[in-house]
């Protein structure tokens, strides 16, 4: 069997296990690979083979890395989690806020949380609120 061959078959290997990792630094050395299976191919020494393979790796981790990184892990597309994905819920006041020191209690699908009222509000039993902040367990609301 040519060399080349197993230049390829090192590359899809790579690859396949770039798929179970998030790092994308496996997907450069199968970049690699491919950059020793053309140098095979070329009917280049072993040393030039591995030469190429190293060269392209690094170009590959210097430039593409970061392109994949930029394209795949966009900033713009976090999702909220935990307490931060309470923000800009609605829900219901459950106990009277008639005061700024005063706590309330507010329902919100289901689950019945500590709250404030922004701005110092009265909020009265019943009125639609959405929550503007979190602290900690605390909710701040203003009415809707």
């Amino acid at each position: 069997m040519e060399i080349w061959i197993y230049w390829v078959v090192a590359a899809l290997l790579l690859f396949i296990i770039e798929l179970f990792t998030a790092g994308l630094a496996v997907i450069c050395l199968a970049i690699g690979a491919g950059g020793g299976a053309i140098a095979a191919a070329c009917d280049a020494s072993l040393e030039m083979q591995f030469l190429t393979f190293a060269v392209v790796s690094l170009i590959a981790l210097l430039c593409v890395r970061p392109l994949l990184k930029r394209y795949f892990y966009k900033d713009g597309e976090k999702v909220a989690t935990n307490a931060s994905a309470m923000v800009g819920k609605h829900g219901v006041v459950c106990s009277d806020m008639v005061s700024d020191d005063e706590q309330g209690r507010v329902m919100i699908e289901g689950v019945d949380w500590r709250a404030l009222a922004a701005d110092n509000e009265v909020l009265p039993k019943g009125t639609k609120v959405v929550v503007v902040a979190i602290d900690s367990v605390v909710l701040t609301v203003k009415k809707l």
